[in-house]
């Protein structure tokens, strides 16, 4: 009966025997790594200095290097060679010219044992350039930084710049900068039509990679204009605090004529109650405190508006952001071009929307929804969530409520239109066709202001509706790329999330949140998001999303539950569920530089940038303007310069900035004042800012956006 178990315990001890005999606790395999402090990239000619580590330490060190690759066969170094070689170390030097095979790799071969080799892979690249801004206007008379950048990034920061008008004959007033070769200065006095000044830096070390083809030295255009305030229509809207710390809101539109301000009309809530006003009048002055970027900067009066007067920062698009400099309060708006093209209520459309404001206890209130217009006048089958200081049915009923509703065209302003909506109450909104069009990357956008007397049912609410991706099924396969989500809350709350969507309800990434000056920062959360049908069983794009939340904490934080309304793949408006801070905000797409591959850098960067903050939930958070110039000196040092306006700290600013492959980084500036921001880059021309609450202890925060 027992011989089983005998034989079981007579193989388990010789198995034993067996282990002790050949080392049970032998060390591990030898490894060797190179180390070429992250460069993927090599420049032609460029010099990479490379280190071998060999592990464990026990093992004998020394290697022997090499390079292989389809392409390194026949004379001339087709792939590169080998300098400054020691056993532990060597210098590889790019070939002047891109072999046939652009990938070559390094290889470092343990002298002791021949089969333990550590490989690096490298691709073989042009020097290049790139020009920013790539297109933008310049009025006359005012002056437009241009900043160049060679790549890859650990290639020489060295340049020699042209500008020319129609092809040929030299530009007017041009200059590149004494102390930064990447730097250039282009002042309007030309006289052409279009974009017909074209601004090119060559690299000095290979000049002739601009003849290789134009995608190896990209130029920026330039169009020549009048002022920087185009003729046309723009809407805006405003929101903010009187100096007693009472909030206000605002949306409205004016026109402009050969830069000045001739008309307009604005709805506002202030203290005293929700009023129409009438803009008479106005003007835009270019600013004198940035004579580099005059271009880019101004005061913006609106006789008639309340707020009146706003110090402005503008972007190559034409996109003003604006902080209120009238003495009377603070905030922080928007205004843009309005779309020429008519593409509001064209046909039936939907739109998403997401609207902030205060109830008529002053206490935080949000709304997020779906809008569908039949093109004719009437609305049915919309979906809307509320949040008012954490109850979610006191306006709609349950959430999501269904919406109903009419809507007109205002009969004397243009762009103006007038919705009357049904939910468990009739509300009703004034709505400013904005800037945008059918095209799901730059979707139309309206501005949305509540115009009712505010009671206990009616909040004052501002926001925008984006017109919503028609081609798109709202499941969960919709949301299956990086995003970037940017949050206010009640008493200076703020975070940004880099979140990843795998398309079967998984949510995944890190953020970080400014929580009334206490920072809260996570590098990896594990979350879940679903699709949730309407009542019909249609996917209309309504979602759910777990996010923020703390899971390093002890004991752990859950995460918030928000209602996502969709204003196309991995976008839309977002509203908390579940606390009386009433989280909104905003997700968009991340989306990669295309000239690196997806992958930020550093070089990603570079450029002129206008700053602002555009969202805040305390009138304690003072908002900023700025005008930032990103710049790069060479030895992977990227310095961050411009102009900070008032109301805020004013003066010069300095510092540096750097930004990792997927998008975050921080900017840390040490003029006009000392301050440090966390950076959540959407694409290489937009990011946004919040203050470092780790480093700026106790210092509170906006959001900034910054757009190139």
């Amino acid at each position: 009966m027992n011989k089983p178990f005998l034989l079981a315990a007579a193989l388990f001890s010789l198995a034993l025997a067996v282990s002790c005999a050949t080392g049970g606790n032998a060390p591990p395999p030898p490894t060797v790594t190179i180390d070429d402090n992250g460069v993927s990239v090599a420049g032609v000619t460029l010099s990479i200095p490379m280190t071998a580590s060999v592990s464990p330490a026990s093992t004998p060190s020394a290697v022997n290097w090499s390079i292989t690759g389809t392409s390194c066969t026949g004379s001339g170094n087709p792939c590169g060679t080998l300098s400054n070689v020691t056993t532990s170390s060597v210098t590889y030097v790019a070939p002047s010219s891109v072999p046939s095979t652009a990938q070559i790799s390094v290889t470092a071969t343990l002298q002791a044992n021949s089969s333990v080799v550590g490989t690096l892979n490298l691709t073989i690249a042009n020097i290049t350039t790139q020009v920013n801004p790539a297109l933008v206007p310049v009025g006359q008379n005012l002056t437009q930084q241009f900043t160049a950048v060679a790549l890859p990034d650990n290639a020489p920061q060295q340049f020699t710049w042209s500008c020319t008008v129609n092809g040929s004959a030299a530009c007017a007033n041009f200059a590149q900068d004494s102390k930064v070769s990447g730097l250039a200065y282009y002042t309007g006095h030309d006289t052409c039509t279009g974009a017909c000044v074209a601004i090119t830096a060559t690299p000095t070390l290979q000049p002739t990679s601009c003849s290789l083809g134009s995608s190896n030295c990209i130029p920026a255009n330039v169009t020549p204009e009048t002022s920087r305030l185009e003729t046309g229509t723009y809407a805006y809207r405003f929101s903010g605090y009187d100096n007693s710390g009472n909030p206000l809101i605002a949306a409205g539109t004016f026109s402009v004529n050969n830069g000045a301000i001739v008309s307009g009309v604005e709805d506002t809530f202030a203290s005293s109650g929700f009023t129409k006003n009438s803009i008479s009048g106005g003007s835009y002055t270019p600013t004198t405190s940035d004579p580099h970027n005059s271009n880019n900067g101004g005061t913006l009066l609106l006789t008639g508006a309340s707020p009146t007067q706003f110090q402005v920062v503008l972007d190559v698009a034409g996109d003003i952001q604006m902080i209120e400099s009238d003495g009377h309060g603070s905030g922080w708006g928007i205004a843009e071009p309005v779309s020429p093209s008519k593409v509001f209520n064209k046909a039936a459309q939907t739109y998403a929307f997401g609207l902030t404001g205060v109830d008529s206890s002053g206490a935080r209130t949000g709304f997020a929804g779906l809008l569908p217009i039949s093109g004719s006048g009437t609305i049915n089958g919309g979906l809307m969530d509320v949040n008012d200081n954490g109850n979610t049915s006191n306006i709609c009923g349950g959430s999501p409520c269904n919406v109903a509703g009419t809507y007109s065209a205002d009969a004397t302003t243009a762009g103006l239109w007038h919705f009357t909506l049904t939910t468990a109450v009739t509300q009703h909104f004034d709505m400013f066709v904005a800037n945008g069009g059918s095209n799901a990357n730059s979707p139309l956008n309206l501005y949305v202001i509540a115009t009712d007397p505010v009671d206990t049912t009616h909040p004052a609410v501002l926001g925008t509706m984006t017109l919503q991706d028609s081609t798109k099924t709202y499941n969960n396969a919709a949301f299956n790329n990086p995003s970037i989500s940017a949050l206010t809350g009640a008493s200076s709350n703020v975070s940004l999330t880099l979140g990843n969507p795998d398309g079967n309800g998984n949510f995944s990434g890190q953020f970080d949140q400014n929580n009334n000056g206490t920072a809260v920062s996570v590098s990896t959360f594990t979350y879940k998001y679903a699709a949730a049908p309407a009542s019909g069983g249609s996917n209309v794009g309504r979602y759910t999303f777990q996010m923020l939340g703390n899971p390093n904490a002890s004991p752990v934080v859950s995460p918030l539950n928000f209602v996502l309304y969709a204003s196309g793949a991995n976008r839309g408006y977002l509203l908390d569920q579940s606390s009386s801070a009433v989280i909104t905000g905003t997700m968009a797409p991340l989306i990669g530089p295309k000239q690196n591959g997806g992958i930020f850098a550093n070089s990603s960067l570079t450029g002129t940038f206008a700053a602002a903050t555009n969202s805040s939930s305390a009138s304690s958070v003072t908002p900023l303007a700025l005008n930032l110039l990103l710049t790069s000196q060479g030895n992977s040092t990227f310095d961050v310069n411009g102009t900070q306006y008032p109301p805020g700290t004013a003066g010069n600013v300095a510092g540096t900035y750097n930004i990792t492959s997927n998008g975050t980084g921080t900017i840390g500036l040490t003029a006009p004042a000392t301050a440090d921001y966390i950076l959540y880059a959407v694409d290489a021309t937009d990011f946004y800012l919040i203050v470092d609450g780790s480093k700026d202890k106790g210092v509170t925060s906006g959001i900034l956006y910054v757009s190139q």
